[in-house]
């Protein structure tokens, strides 16, 4: 059963959990690094181990570690366009309808952001910004307990809306034989993504990051993964680009006395569902709600399939923050800054709530508006910042996938009135040449 936290208990439980890659690591885990690399290896050096590998072996590393991590030998790890466009003709044709719809939003959303360049003639000459897209962009899939073609969606499309002239998916091959599961492929297919990699993991990190025989070098990772993916992006930031470091999955709802606690639970569940880390919370002043939350939690969820992953997220990292007024959950719910916000308050309180937290990687407002809708359809990117780095961070979006450029183009008598200027700074710094380079200007002008 979801716990009750007066907001000084949830401050030192529930709502102070690790940034980023710094989650807890299982004995599980530890041991199957053991079983792999034959000696005790923390996530971190195993993870450098293998991009350290690709980077100097390229296609022979990867299936040597596929084969020693997954159990599958890899004879291609390029999957050919015809299995991506038979893929679609064999998934069900609700499920392809109802990834072609999700597309169509996905699309539409991403089309309106606006790409602002602009210009002035009224700072002497023109300046001004370019936003051009970059070259190559590798998305990854995750595919570990489940396969996720809304993850795909997701971050393919906003590349495609930038412009990225080449976007190549990588995805984890899947058990026995290292085939992709259809859905994965018809989504690929219906983003219109043709180059798809059966690649895993730090294994896709580094085949993206360093090229090899078979994977081109891209400029951009971005999409989520486990924690050997997120360690893996994080160790080669600023050898090429990444969208973000996420960690587990987050909601936060904020609900008054008018919140349908049947809903509220359901909601909680769904987050609780992704992981055992994955973290659910509510904050409310009601205790009526909170107490109906609770039972309907605990209804809910024994007809779930991954009642025991729930279990275990609620037990561990979920709750609900019993506090005063609906002021209070605001700004606890702000400064959680969680990946999902969800407002589950009167019309009237909607506005009020929405200004009062500036931190939130996706604001849900409303009871129809449930965070599911934005998992598949509702049109922004999933993927969103996590572990409090919504605070400085957002969701995946078009500008991801561009970079600006300076222009600066001055006229001759605007050069000439910031010369001596230029000239004057460089001096005080003791750059010479720099100060040169001003004053040789200066001296053509006289």
């Amino acid at each position: 059963m979801l716990k009750i936290y007066s907001p000084s208990e949830a401050q030192n439980s529930i709502l102070k959990r690790s940034m980023g890659p710094n989650m807890p690591v299982s004995e599980g885990i530890l041991s199957g690094l053991k079983r792999i690399f034959g000696e005790e290896l923390a996530p971190e050096a195993a993870v450098a181990r293998l991009l350290a590998d690709v980077r100097d072996h390229g296609d022979r590393a990867i299936v040597e570690w596929t084969k020693r991590i997954d159990g599958i030998h890899l004879q291609s790890f390029l999957v050919p366009q015809s299995e991506i466009d038979a893929a679609l003709d064999r998934i069900p044709g609700d499920l392809k309808d109802a990834l072609f719809q999700a597309a169509e939003r996905i699309r539409g959303f991403h089309e309106r952001q606006p790409i602002p360049n602009w210009t002035t003639t009224e700072m002497g000459g023109v300046l001004g910004q370019r936003f051009t897209a970059i070259r190559r962009a590798g998305v990854y899939v995750p595919g570990g307990t489940a396969p996720l073609p809304s993850s795909l969606l997701m971050t393919a499309i906003p590349a495609q809306i930038a412009g990225v002239p080449e976007i190549i998916i990588a995805t984890p091959p899947g058990r026995p034989h290292g085939q992709i599961p259809d859905v994965i492929l018809a989504a690929a297919a219906v983003a219109g993504a043709r180059t798809v990699y059966a690649v895993g993991g730090a294994l896709a990190v580094a085949a993206m990051t360093f090229g090899t025989e078979t994977v081109p070098r891209v400029d951009k990772i971005v999409g989520p993964g486990n924690l050997f993916t997120t360690l893996a992006k994080q160790q080669v930031y600023g050898i090429v680009g990444i969208d973000g470091v996420y960690g587990p999955t987050e909601t936060a709802v904020v609900a008054d006395d008018s919140a349908d606690p049947a809903w509220v639970a359901a909601d909680l569940l769904a987050q609780a569902e992704h992981d055992v880390l994955a973290s659910a919370i509510l904050f409310t002043p009601s205790r009526d709600l909170a107490q109906a939350v609770q039972v309907e939690t605990a209804r809910q969820m024994e007809s779930l399939s991954r009642a025991n992953i729930i279990a275990q997220s609620l037990s561990f990292r979920g709750g609900i923050v019993l506090v005063e007024d609906l002021d209070q959950a605001c700004r606890l719910a702000s400064d959680y800054a969680a990946e999902h916000t969800c407002l589950a308050v009167r019309q009237e309180q909607q506005q009020t709530c929405m200004d009062a937290i500036p931190n939130a990687g996706g604001l849900f407002v409303g009871e129809r508006s449930f965070e599911v809708l934005g998992d598949y359809v509702a049109g922004p990117s999933h993927t969103m910042p996590t572990g409090g780095t919504a605070r400085f961070a957002s969701p995946l979006n078009v500008l991801d996938f561009m970079k600006i450029s300076s222009i600066v183009q001055l006229d001759d008598q605007t050069s000439a009135a910031l010369s001596p200027i230029a000239a004057r700074i460089a001096r005080s710094e003791e750059l010479t040449a720099h100060e040169n380079a001003a004053l040789t200007r200066m001296a053509r002008e006289d």
